[in-house]
């Protein structure tokens, strides 16, 4: 298989240098595995060219007691310790959670909220399978609606869940992190805020003149960490751009792959945010190494019915730039 014809929403790479093999993580689609059930599957390739059929890594179904079977997004996988393990993002719309007051715009967003959350499920293998730590909750805490989450390990040794928490509940999306314990399999502490969709000033720039850019909302997707060699930390991250305008004043706009940079290099920041890598309706990227130490970033477009676009990257300090999208990789488009 090729990334023309792979569906692939939300990807993730792990580059395995025991194996020299590329692991590409997504959201189970049983027309690909031929497996039914929520979950997530992974390719497999050495060359990033030509793919393996997915093989099936973990299902909803297969749980025990597990308090959401519905979702299975953005599946991250990581090693810790000898072990494997999977970060995705499950939801329950059968358990409600508050509805947002009436915000700084004077909105009442009445949007139904319910519990949505990353779990994290371990593995002795990159091939599954995988079972979650905690079936009883999501590992952010249960009360806030989020999604994404993605691990960052400090400079400390300290592991860190780093998620979005969603514009359904806080009209202004947010980036948080909290603390994990040593093995991944449970938090410490309360959340700490990174930053706001918002903080982006690009996000409505190309709304015309005379037309207010100050609208809700303002959404967070798909954060990802990555350290660079001056010491500062970058994370890539999702939104929507604020460009379109219809008839009835709503604005809208497309998803893209922005970035941001805290040059300290500590996770509480200060963020300083940077212009989007990529528009296009693209976005959910990570980057990764090849085996013959090229930055790799690796997204998704479009976002409806979701190919793997590839994209050949240069760090200038803490600068992260485009340098070719990977055509004979990916297809193009």
């Amino acid at each position: 298989m090729r990334l023309p014809d792979m569906p692939l929403h939300d990807p993730f790479v792990v580059a395995d240098e025991k194996t020299r093999t590329y692991y590409l993580y997504t959201s189970n689609d049983p027309s690909v595995s031929g497996v039914d059930g929520t979950g997530t599957m992974v390719y497999r390739s050495q060359d990033l060219l030509d793919w393996t059929r997915p093989v099936v890594v973990f299902l909803t179904a297969e749980q025990q007691d597990l308090w959401a079977t519905d979702g299975a997004w953005a599946p991250e996988v990581h090693e810790c310790g000898g072990r494997y393990y999977l970060f995705t993002t499950l939801h329950n719309q059968d358990r409600p959670l508050p509805v947002p007051p009436a915000n700084q715009w004077g909105t009442p967003f009445q949007l139904p909220n319910h519990m949505r959350g990353t779990v994290t499920a371990v593995s002795d293998s990159l091939l599954g399978p995988f079972t979650v730590v905690d079936p009883a909750r999501p590992t952010p805490p249960e009360n806030l609606m989020t999604l994404d989450g993605t691990l960052h390990v400090d400079p400390s040794g300290q592991p860190w869940m780093v998620y979005a928490h969603e514009w359904l509940q806080t009209i202004d999306g947010t980036m948080e992190a909290i603390r994990l314990t040593a093995d991944l399999s449970g938090t410490i502490g309360d959340p700490v805020f990174l930053f706001k969709a918002s903080d982006a000033s690009w996000i409505g720039e190309q709304i015309p003149a005379g037309v207010p850019n100050q609208l809700p909302p303002y959404i967070t997707d798909g954060p990802q960490l990555y350290g660079t060699p001056d010491g500062s930390l970058l994370m890539l991250w999702s939104t929507y751009e604020k460009n379109l305008v219809g008839k009835d004043g709503t604005i809208s706009g497309g998803y893209v792959q922005t970035y941001a940079v805290s040059k300290s290099g500590d996770l509480a920041g200060p963020w300083e945010q940077h212009r989007p890598l990529v528009r296009d309706d693209s976005g959910h990227g990570m980057l990764f190494r090849t085996f013959d130490d090229r930055l790799m970033m690796i997204l998704h477009r479009p976002f409806e019915n979701a190919r793997g676009k590839l994209y050949e990257m240069q760090l200038d300090g803490h600068e992260l730039r485009v340098l070719r999208q990977r055509t004979d990789l990916d297809g193009g488009g």
